[in-house]
Protein backbone atom coordinates (compact mmCIF):
# COMPACT_ATOMS: atom_id res chain seq x y z
CA UNK A 1 0.00 0.00 0.00
CA UNK A 2 1.17 3.28 -0.83
CA UNK A 3 1.32 6.14 1.30
CA UNK A 4 1.90 8.71 -1.43
CA UNK A 5 -0.60 11.26 -2.01
CA UNK A 6 -3.54 10.58 -4.24
CA UNK A 7 -3.18 11.70 -8.00
CA UNK A 8 -5.46 14.90 -8.73
CA UNK A 9 -8.67 13.62 -10.35
CA UNK A 10 -8.81 16.01 -13.07
CA UNK A 11 -10.63 14.69 -16.35
CA UNK A 12 -13.83 12.70 -16.80
CA UNK A 13 -15.11 10.25 -13.76
CA UNK A 14 -15.02 6.63 -15.03
CA UNK A 15 -18.44 4.47 -15.75
CA UNK A 16 -18.68 1.28 -14.18
CA UNK A 17 -19.74 -2.08 -15.57
CA UNK A 18 -20.30 -4.75 -13.56
CA UNK A 19 -19.15 -8.53 -15.03
CA UNK A 20 -20.03 -11.45 -13.62
CA UNK A 21 -18.98 -15.17 -14.52
CA UNK A 22 -21.10 -17.27 -14.97
CA UNK A 23 -22.41 -20.89 -16.64
CA UNK A 24 -25.85 -19.51 -17.94
CA UNK A 25 -25.67 -16.32 -18.49
CA UNK A 26 -29.40 -15.18 -20.00
CA UNK A 27 -30.96 -16.93 -17.08
CA UNK A 28 -28.99 -15.61 -14.47
CA UNK A 29 -29.58 -12.13 -15.85
CA UNK A 30 -33.51 -12.92 -16.38
CA UNK A 31 -32.95 -13.84 -12.43
CA UNK A 32 -30.84 -10.83 -11.38
CA UNK A 33 -33.28 -8.25 -13.45
CA UNK A 34 -36.33 -9.70 -11.58
CA UNK A 35 -34.20 -9.91 -8.25
CA UNK A 36 -33.40 -5.98 -8.55
CA UNK A 37 -36.53 -5.59 -10.98
CA UNK A 38 -34.29 -4.19 -13.83
CA UNK A 39 -34.43 -4.91 -17.05
CA UNK A 40 -32.14 -7.35 -19.84
CA UNK A 41 -31.02 -5.18 -22.83
CA UNK A 42 -32.74 -5.84 -25.73
CA UNK A 43 -29.61 -7.37 -28.38
CA UNK A 44 -30.74 -6.57 -31.79
CA UNK A 45 -31.56 -8.99 -33.86
CA UNK A 46 -30.83 -8.04 -36.98
CA UNK A 47 -27.61 -6.95 -36.17
CA UNK A 48 -26.47 -10.24 -34.84
CA UNK A 49 -27.56 -11.63 -37.99
CA UNK A 50 -25.61 -9.40 -39.82
CA UNK A 51 -22.66 -10.13 -37.69
CA UNK A 52 -22.86 -13.75 -39.11
CA UNK A 53 -23.73 -13.03 -42.73
CA UNK A 54 -20.72 -11.00 -42.81
CA UNK A 55 -18.51 -13.57 -41.33
CA UNK A 56 -17.79 -11.28 -38.18
CA UNK A 57 -18.83 -14.11 -36.08
CA UNK A 58 -20.50 -17.91 -36.93
CA UNK A 59 -23.89 -19.00 -35.53
CA UNK A 60 -21.88 -21.15 -32.59
CA UNK A 61 -21.29 -17.78 -31.40
CA UNK A 62 -25.57 -17.37 -31.21
CA UNK A 63 -27.91 -18.68 -28.90
CA UNK A 64 -31.61 -18.49 -29.13
CA UNK A 65 -33.30 -17.43 -25.43
CA UNK A 66 -36.99 -16.73 -24.92
CA UNK A 67 -38.10 -16.95 -28.66
CA UNK A 68 -34.65 -14.20 -29.55
CA UNK A 69 -31.63 -14.85 -31.26
CA UNK A 70 -28.92 -13.61 -29.30
CA UNK A 71 -25.41 -13.67 -28.27
CA UNK A 72 -24.67 -17.12 -26.52
CA UNK A 73 -21.37 -15.99 -24.71
CA UNK A 74 -23.50 -12.80 -22.38
CA UNK A 75 -26.24 -10.39 -21.75
CA UNK A 76 -26.56 -7.16 -19.30
CA UNK A 77 -29.22 -6.04 -17.49
CA UNK A 78 -29.77 -2.33 -16.62
CA UNK A 79 -32.17 -0.09 -14.12
CA UNK A 80 -35.26 1.12 -15.44
CA UNK A 81 -35.39 3.97 -17.55
CA UNK A 82 -37.32 5.28 -15.08
CA UNK A 83 -36.11 4.58 -11.90
CA UNK A 84 -34.67 6.60 -9.03
CA UNK A 85 -31.14 7.18 -8.99
CA UNK A 86 -30.46 5.61 -12.95
CA UNK A 87 -29.54 8.25 -14.13
CA UNK A 88 -26.35 7.13 -15.37
CA UNK A 89 -27.61 3.40 -15.98
CA UNK A 90 -25.08 1.59 -14.35
CA UNK A 91 -24.96 -2.03 -16.17
CA UNK A 92 -24.46 -5.97 -15.12
CA UNK A 93 -23.05 -7.96 -17.59
CA UNK A 94 -22.92 -11.70 -17.15
CA UNK A 95 -20.71 -13.52 -19.57
CA UNK A 96 -20.20 -16.92 -19.92
CA UNK A 97 -17.05 -18.74 -18.31
CA UNK A 98 -16.25 -22.93 -18.81
CA UNK A 99 -15.38 -23.31 -15.03
CA UNK A 100 -17.98 -23.40 -11.82
CA UNK A 101 -17.87 -20.67 -9.18
CA UNK A 102 -15.67 -22.62 -6.58
CA UNK A 103 -14.14 -20.13 -3.79
CA UNK A 104 -16.31 -17.74 -1.88
CA UNK A 105 -16.25 -14.02 -3.73
CA UNK A 106 -13.91 -11.54 -3.20
CA UNK A 107 -16.32 -8.99 -3.98
CA UNK A 108 -20.02 -9.28 -3.55
CA UNK A 109 -23.37 -6.99 -3.56
CA UNK A 110 -25.25 -5.27 -1.13
CA UNK A 111 -28.84 -4.51 -1.99
CA UNK A 112 -30.36 -2.55 0.52
CA UNK A 113 -33.72 -0.21 -0.08
CA UNK A 114 -33.12 3.14 1.85
CA UNK A 115 -35.72 3.73 4.59
CA UNK A 116 -36.58 -0.38 5.00
CA UNK A 117 -37.68 -1.21 8.08
CA UNK A 118 -37.35 -5.03 9.29
CA UNK A 119 -41.10 -5.90 7.87
CA UNK A 120 -40.21 -4.62 4.38
CA UNK A 121 -36.72 -6.13 4.60
CA UNK A 122 -38.16 -9.71 5.50
CA UNK A 123 -40.22 -9.68 2.44
CA UNK A 124 -37.57 -8.78 0.30
CA UNK A 125 -35.82 -11.68 2.00
CA UNK A 126 -39.24 -14.49 1.57
CA UNK A 127 -39.25 -12.64 -2.14
CA UNK A 128 -35.58 -13.47 -2.99
CA UNK A 129 -35.60 -17.03 -1.48
CA UNK A 130 -39.29 -17.40 -3.15
CA UNK A 131 -37.45 -16.38 -6.83
CA UNK A 132 -34.42 -19.04 -6.17
CA UNK A 133 -31.98 -17.40 -3.82
CA UNK A 134 -30.30 -19.47 -0.82
CA UNK A 135 -29.86 -18.11 2.35
CA UNK A 136 -26.73 -18.91 3.72
CA UNK A 137 -26.26 -16.48 7.12
CA UNK A 138 -26.72 -13.55 9.02
CA UNK A 139 -24.65 -10.89 10.43
CA UNK A 140 -24.99 -7.76 13.06
CA UNK A 141 -22.52 -5.36 13.69
CA UNK A 142 -23.82 -2.48 16.27
CA UNK A 143 -27.66 -1.57 15.21
CA UNK A 144 -26.96 -3.07 11.52
CA UNK A 145 -28.63 -6.87 10.46
CA UNK A 146 -28.08 -8.53 7.20
CA UNK A 147 -28.76 -11.96 5.51
CA UNK A 148 -26.49 -12.93 3.47
CA UNK A 149 -27.90 -15.43 0.64
CA UNK A 150 -26.72 -16.89 -3.04
CA UNK A 151 -28.16 -16.49 -6.28
CA UNK A 152 -28.76 -19.41 -8.61
CA UNK A 153 -25.25 -19.78 -9.55
CA UNK A 154 -23.68 -19.30 -6.24
CA UNK A 155 -22.77 -15.56 -5.96
CA UNK A 156 -22.97 -14.27 -2.43
CA UNK A 157 -25.11 -10.98 -1.76
CA UNK A 158 -26.41 -9.58 1.15
CA UNK A 159 -29.66 -7.98 2.14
Amino acid sequence: MTTDPLPDPAGPAYGLQLCVDCARPHELADWWAVALRWEVETQDEDFIRRMVAEGHAIDADTTTHRGRLVWASGTAINPPRDAEGAGDRPRILFQAVPESKSVKNRVHWDLREPGADDERRAGELHRLVDLGATQVDTGRQGPWTWTVLQDPEGNEFCL
